[in-house]
């Protein structure tokens, strides 16, 4: 199993991760495509490479191809959506929150799985990558479409846990 894995690959300094994560896959806060899509998802905005692969071996068998597609589509577009916004959003010069982007973003209406899911998956991809503006975009389509808070604060628990967990696996990886 890949999440055991990951556990047995954290070091003794890391033992909250490891029972975190498992927390987290006994969680039932989200539906299983719900969580799956967001540990993909956040595993893939942690650009660790062990930890993507270890994600993906657990969630592929939980996920349809679409809803697959559209977690990995929700990771590639916050990827640059997060920069850009984030930019917008700090910027002093507030003439660029007049300017149209200009970035083509066609998945996001049209992502292949409820679009609830989506957005949840974005906005845990967006906790990581430290985007307010849209954090606070995707947390009020959320909102508007049901979700209650205890839902929106487990996939940041989610996009938290993996973060941390990636960042103990690139040190390690530094110090051999």
């Amino acid at each position: 199993m890949s999440i055991e894995n990951i556990k047995n690959a954290l070091p003794e300094y890391a033992k909250d991760l490891k029972l975190n994560l498992s927390n987290l896959i006994m969680d039932e806060t989200l539906n299983a495509q719900q969580k799956a899509g967001c540990f993909l998802a956040c595993a893939m905005a942690s650009r660790n490479k062990i930890l993507v692969k270890n994600i993906m071996e657990e969630v592929e068998n939980h996920l349809d191809e679409s809803a697959l597609n559209g977690a990995k589509a929700a990771a590639a577009m916050m990827g640059m959506n997060n920069i850009y916004y984030r930019f917008v959003h700090l910027a002093s010069n507030k003439e660029y929150q007049s300017m149209q982007a200009k970035l083509r973003m066609n998945i996001i209406a049209n992502p292949g799985v409820d679009r609830a899911d989506f957005e949840l998956w974005c906005l845990a991809v967006s906790a990581i990558n430290g985007c307010g503006a849209c954090i606070d975009s995707h947390e009020a389509i959320l909102i508007k479409h049901g979700f209650s808070k205890e839902q929106v604060q487990t996939s940041i628990r989610i996009a938290s846990v993996l973060h941390a967990i990636a960042c103990v696996f690139d040190a390690e990886e530094a110090f051999k």
